[in-house]
């Protein structure tokens, strides 16, 4: 069976990251994409790099249009998606890659986003433990998933393990990221611009203020158990000159009596069998050249013994694994198709 698709914001980097996955995907057929401002301008103008789809014309990102297709994707700012999803009762599968579906709290998005709060949607972390079993359980047959933020889904699949074996504490972690400003979105801001970001590490979203922390709490509440009231978190995430990428630095206390050899059991176990989800061998680390444009996550894990804490580095795409790849990876899940299909494990180097 093939499978019409419509992408919103197809102009963007996430719907450009969506595009890219889809057209090598055997059972998907590209129909239509939809931007605002750009509307009526062919794709290739703006994905120059996408030349199979150079066929395709931006329409308007409207109901009416994205209407029709089996499979909708929303690439669209934070608040945007929720104006259309209930106009999109008749797909059979809509997938927002957007915030709009995430939070299951209405106070935490009145706190973080602001604005009207939807219903939550299929969290999109197929590797991600919820309640003993792997997320991908409550995939299989969704027909709404929400994409993760990425640098929530980077920071939960880091610390998921040690959380539901109850080897470390969640009630102080610290996260520290270096991360890509493909992260941020296409749109022209002053401080993403190259003369801004080259040569320097500009921190953002310091003290707590980050909108992917209740995405975090959720995910890591959800895998232990606990109220998420529990889940302390200090999160600095770190513009750097890169264009994808997140490595994520997260520590957290070791449990009392936890043994060195459970708490890497812990993360051997939840991921020992999983593809695009790799613990490294004791002593390597990741790079986050290792993952450019792969749907692969590369952890490495050090029990810090002077310091009483577990050290998790993660290294991911920002634009694959992080948004886009989770997204197909999920619909590939949802649809009863091969997981890894239009998915590679492998990186771009040097």
């Amino acid at each position: 069976m093939t499978y019409s698709v419509a992408v919103s914001g197809a102009s963007g980097y996430a719907g450009g990251e969506i595009l890219r996955l889809l057209a090598a995907h055997p059972d998907m057929e590209i129909r239509t994409v939809t931007a605002h401002s750009n509307a009526g301008q062919p794709l290739v103008d703006h994905q120059p790099h996408l030349r199979s789809l150079a066929h395709l014309t931006l329409q308007d990102t409207t109901p009416e249009i994205l209407a029709g297709h089996d499979i909708v994707f929303l690439a669209l700012p934070h608040g945007q998606s929720g104006q259309y999803t209930d106009a999109l009762g008749d797909v059979p599968l809509v997938i927002d890659a957007g915030a709009d579906h995430r939070l299951t709290s209405a106070s935490a998005w009145d706190a973080f986003y602001g604005g009207d709060f939807h219903e939550p949607w299929t969290y999109g972390v197929p590797e991600l433990l919820i309640d003993g079993v792997k997320q991908r359980e409550h995939l299989r047959g969704a027909t709404r998933i929400a994409a993760p933020g990425c640098n929530a889904s980077t920071v939960s699949l880091s610390l998921a393990p040690g959380v539901a074996s109850g080897v470390i504490d969640p009630s102080d972690i610290v996260s520290v990221l270096a991360v890509g400003p493909s992260g941020a979105g296409k749109s022209l801001k002053t401080n993403l611009l190259g003369s801004e970001i080259l040569g320097t590490a500009n921190p953002y979203a310091v003290g707590g203020t980050h909108r992917h922390i209740p995405e975090i709490r959720q995910a890591l509440a959800a895998a232990s158990g606990v109220e998420s009231d529990g889940i302390r978190i200090s999160f600095t995430p770190v513009l750097v000159p890169m264009s994808r990428g997140i490595l994520a630095t997260s520590t957290a206390p070791i449990v009392d009596g936890a043994t060195d050899a459970q708490i890497r059991d812990a993360w051997q176990s939840a991921y020992g069998d999983e593809t695009f989800v790799q613990l490294l061998p004791e002593g390597r680390f990741p790079r986050t050249a290792d993952v450019l444009g792969a749907n692969t996550a590369l952890i490495g894990l050090a029990i810090d013994r002077a310091a009483n804490r577990v050290t998790v580095v993660t290294a991911v795409d920002n634009l694959v694994k992080g948004t886009a790849g989770a997204a197909v990876q999920s619909m590939n899940i949802a649809l009863g198709l091969p997981e890894a299909r239009a998915l590679s494990v492998n990186g771009v180097a040097p």
